[in-house]
């Protein structure tokens, strides 16, 4: 899978694994007759082993995956691939994924799902009471293209969200922000194609050491047209062995 459908997958399968985890871990209560006490044939009540816990959970994990799996790859490429930027620059995309979506979408939708699926969600009895299979996949669907369409939060929002620098990974650091497409080209980056307009906010958080080390190896042209991810930056030699000799670069403690 590319980066952005692989993301989109992982999201999928978390939002698939809520209300299967829900399902799988309410057990209804059995009565019991209470027996005499000193009975020798009275039957001894069965104790879940640590281990048989764990398989359990284990084997929750692997079908988890196994239906987000079938469920996702039988979703139409502009569905797994779904992004904000997509969605904002295609109108035909907005048309198509308006929330909630439609019956005639998820219809299609639903049509392409495997027999498999609705026919193993049966066997194992892991759909709600009173629920079919599209009862259960639509609020899932809709979910699903709510996230993947929803904007992220302002760049200076996210310093929160950055561990440590993103070149070096120095986490003891302070941070910068760097404008992945640089401001001076904003307005060449998107007359001439290479970016949206939403894309030009986009920032990566780098100590001052990697943040002016990129700006001496590339140009602006360059970095908005060839490196405007932190993927891309570091892809480059001369900046993965400067990340690998700044990244030993700490100071004594006071």
């Amino acid at each position: 899978m590319a980066d952005i459908e692989t993301s989109n997958f992982q999201l999928f399968r978390d939002l698939i694994s809520e209300p299967l985890i829900e399902k799988s871990s309410t057990t209804p209560e059995k009565k019991t007759k209470r027996n005499r006490l000193g009975r020798k044939s009275a039957i001894k009540p069965v104790v879940a082993k640590p281990d048989e816990e764990v398989n359990d959970a284990e084997e929750l994990a692997e079908f988890i995956e196994y239906l987000a799996r079938e469920i996702f790859q039988s979703l139409p490429p502009e569905l797994r691939t779904l992004t904000y930027s997509k969605y904002i620059n295609d109108p035909i995309l907005q048309n198509k994924c308006a929330l909630p979506l439609t019956d005639i979408t998820t219809t299609l939708i639903l049509n392409a799902v495997p027999v498999t699926v609705p026919e193993t969600l049966d066997t194992y009895s892991l759909l709600p009471a009173h629920r079919t299979t599209s009862e259960f996949l639509i609020p899932i669907l809709n979910s699903y293209v709510t996230t993947t369409t929803t904007a992220p939060p302002p760049p200076r929002q996210t310093r929160d969200l950055a561990d440590g620098c993103e070149i070096c990974e120095r986490s003891w650091i302070p941070l910068t922000y760097h404008h992945l497409i640089p401001r001076m080209v904003h307005a060449k980056a998107v007359k001439r194609g290479w970016h949206t307009e939403d894309q030009l906010e986009n920032v990566a958080w780098l100590c001052r050491a990697c943040h002016s080390f990129v700006h001496r190896v590339a140009g602006h042209e360059e970095l908005a047209k060839e490196y405007y991810t932190v993927e891309k930056l570091v892809g480059r030699e001369d900046v993965r062995k400067f990340a690998e000799w700044v990244g030993k670069v700490r100071w004594k403690a006071q």
